[in-house]
């Protein structure tokens, strides 16, 4: 399964206290504890051995290297150094490593753990809460633990996009965070093909007595796209609203010279559509769809009917 520069990012980060705690583990422990291959780990350490600080002179290099089968990380000298930071700062590392804590791998007693408790407790951060992308920790680690089990799993699962609920088997071949939530990628036997599924719009998981039958699936955060393919639609927002170009990957933006912004949008769910629109409100217009669009009102008319409301 190719692996996406955020997903090597967040293996980095967790790998390196781990290392460091266990004192030079081998190469085959390291490879089994993060999922990653030999290969994957020389270049996590090959990049690892020019990371620092300006003007990188050697005090503020990490030192990693692989000797005689062993893994070996020691921290910048600027490191040992007594850290002063501002309470918004230390709000900001809490919540920062409180999320890394969830990566695979993660030692959840290691020395990042300690390190946040002590953290917390000199900021008084005791009561705030970090939500990891809205997913149920239990289901996350079922999932993680999932990618190497040989059986199938069955989902069921709510599509957004289709507004309506199914029961699926699935293999699954990797689970990683995008944006703010969790992702799951695995082949999907009921659409035959290879599927991306979000975390917190999985109903229930059951693990089956089927075995695996394909091999690992391929897809990555790159696939996170509402309108990868599918029909165009043309939409004219309030320049209030821009946001939606950067928030969704589109095929084309302009700012017209009222101030509004005209945007071409490729999509393959239309229920995903209408709920984007009903959004917007009356803020949207659009310009252009296919003949058999049925437009908003079908998505307004399911949220009214749950008020016994008319229009």
């Amino acid at each position: 399964m190719k692996t996406t520069a955020e997903q090597r990012l967040e293996r980095i980060l967790a790998m390196i206290p781990w290392i460091v705690a266990h004192n030079g583990p081998t190469v085959k422990a390291t490879c089994e504890r993060f999922g990653c291959t030999p290969s994957d780990l020389v270049r996590d350490i090959e990049l690892l051995y020019v990371c620092g600080l300006h003007p990188f002179t050697p005090d503020l290099l990490i030192e990693a290297g692989i000797t005689d089968g062993r893994v070996f990380v020691q921290y910048a000298d600027y490191l040992s150094r007594p850290l002063r930071l501002t309470p918004a700062e230390g709000l900001a590392l809490v919540a920062s490593a409180s999320t890394l804590l969830a990566a695979p791998g993660t030692d959840p007693d290691g020395p990042l753990a300690r390190a946040l408790a002590k953290l917390g407790s000199a900021i008084g951060s005791g009561d705030v809460e970090v939500d990891l992308g809205s997913a149920d920790q239990g289901l996350l680690s079922l999932l993680q633990n999932a990618v190497n089990a040989p059986n199938q799993l069955q989902l069921t699962y709510y599509a957004y996009g289709r507004d309506e609920t199914t029961v699926r088997n699935v293999e699954i071949g990797g689970v990683f965070s995008s944006g703010g939530a969790w992702y799951v990628a695995a082949f999907c036997h009921l659409a035959n093909d290879e599927r991306l599924f979000r975390v917190d719009r999985i109903v229930s998981v059951e693990m089956l007595t089927k075995p695996r039958v394909r091999p690992a699936v391929s897809l990555g955060s790159n696939d996170l796209r509402p309108g990868h393919g599918g029909d165009r639609f043309v939409l004219e927002v309030a320049a209030d609203a821009n946001w939606v170009r950067e928030q969704y990957p589109v095929e084309s933006s302009e700012t017209m010279p009222t101030g509004r912004v005209r945007i071409t949008l490729l999509v393959n769910e239309w229920p995903w559509l209408d709920r984007l629109l009903l959004r917007l409100g009356s803020t949207a217009t659009v310009i252009a769809a296919p003949e058999s669009w049925t437009g908003r009102h079908v998505s307004a008319d399911k949220v009214l009917a749950r008020y016994d409301i008319e229009l």
